[in-house]
């Protein structure tokens, strides 16, 4: 599988995850939890997609999992900061930019690790 293809899967799924570990970190949330895993889901999606892009020129599964954390922290941060804003509670950057990044370092990881590479352009003589 292509590395966007696979970063875009992986973005997903894991995001969904990352939705559910609300039920967790803030139970006060817990009747908004369709909400939460859907825009998970869809933050996961975008910042694999991302991800797998970026992800295209690079071999180094260390250099895909920090462009990974960082995509993420871009993505999470406004949502995270929306959430301090509305529930008055620091504490949300901690409960969204801490999975978020994980999301995003594993999904880094797994599209250099797993996806296929482009092949190379011959260049003509």
């Amino acid at each position: 599988m292509n590395r966007p293809l696979l970063g875009l899967v992986a973005g997903l799924c894991l995001g969904a995850l990352d939705g559910l570990t609300s039920l967790i970190s803030a139970p006060e949330v817990r009747a908004e939890l369709p909400g939460i895993v859907l825009g998970s889901s869809l933050k996961g999606l975008l910042a694999g997609v991302i991800i797998g892009l970026i992800a295209r020129r690079l071999t180094s599964p260390v250099t895909s999992l920090a462009v990974g954390v960082a995509v993420a922290a871009v993505i999470t941060f406004p949502i995270a900061y929306l959430n301090v804003v509305h529930y008055g509670s620091a504490s949300y950057y901690w409960k969204l930019m801490l999975p978020g990044a994980v999301v995003g370092a594993i999904v880094g990881y797994t599209v250099v690790r797993y996806g296929r590479a482009p092949a190379p352009r011959s260049r003509p003589t």
